[in-house]
């Protein structure tokens, strides 16, 4: 059985490359081009603003660094939400191939499993053009910082998951703008990407500690500049992996019961 599923997987992942090759260029801009902007904007720019007043607040990094793997953590968010919103409704809604797949011995799971692993090739290539572009700039600090990659895949899984749970009970996508106005854009603004949470006022930073980004980007930071330590790095990878776990049954359930019905 077990076999059986990982082919089955692998088919469903054959067919999403075999689509991603014919449509690649379309996802230059959002994936490659406005992450590399962000951090010439934030790490460079803004950065030797940050950097010429002084870096004790940041415990003497440049900003650069300190925000380079933060970004890289957001980078992969972004791509797991993009990837398992509108392509998991139109495999529902609009082209239906989803419907075709389970006409074939293909189950809902074997159909799910197939997005996921695509999700994480797309979030593992952009992200490491991304951490080549960091190291370049000199964003990380040590070696390990380079680790911040396996820390993006499972960010991205973390949260690609429960809104392909989502996405499979919606009837129409007006559903995700609640995803990225409540979802994605906190995330990305107040999960300590940019700045310590320990500068929000309690209530939210308490908030910021819940975000499966906040747990990425303290890992994937811990790492780049040489100050992780194991407990509460394995907290931070078991969060994740719940996440991941737990929306990814919510995901095979969800769409299973969208299929069949």
């Amino acid at each position: 059985m077990t076999v059986l599923v990982v082919e089955n997987g692998r088919r469903q992942f054959d067919y999403w490359l075999t689509v991603y090759k014919r449509t690649w260029k379309g996802s230059l801009v959002s994936s490659f081009l406005l992450p590399l902007l962000y951090l010439a904007a934030m790490g460079i720019g803004l950065g030797s603003f940050v950097d010429d007043n002084g870096t004790g607040a940041l415990g003497g990094v440049s900003y650069l660094q300190f925000i380079a793997p933060g970004l890289l953590a957001a980078t992969a968010l972004q791509i797991g939400v993009a990837e398992s919103t509108y392509p998991v409704m139109g495999g529902i809604r609009w082209h239906k191939t989803y419907f075709s797949m389970i006409a074939t011995p293909l189950r809902p799971a074997d159909v799910m499993y197939g997005q996921l692993a695509f999700i994480a090739f797309r979030v593992v290539t952009t992200c490491a053009v991304f951490v080549a572009v960091i190291a370049a700039f000199g964003g990380l600090k040590t070696g390990w910082g380079v680790l911040g990659l396996p820390v993006a895949l499972l960010v991205g899984l973390a949260v690609s998951a429960p809104v392909c749970a989502y996405a499979a009970t919606l009837d129409n996508d007006s559903g995700f703008a609640m995803v990225f106005r409540f979802g994605v854009i906190p995330a990305f603004l107040f999960s300590g990407a940019f700045f310590p949470v320990s500068q929000l006022p309690n209530w939210i930073e308490w908030l910021a500690y819940l975000s499966p980004l906040w747990h990425g980007v303290e890992l994937s930071r811990d790492l780049s500049l040489g100050t992780v330590e194991l407990l509460p790095a394995l907290g931070n990878v078991a969060y994740l992996l719940a996440w991941f776990t737990i929306g990814s049954w919510l995901a095979v359930r969800t769409l299973t019961r969208r299929l069949i019905s």
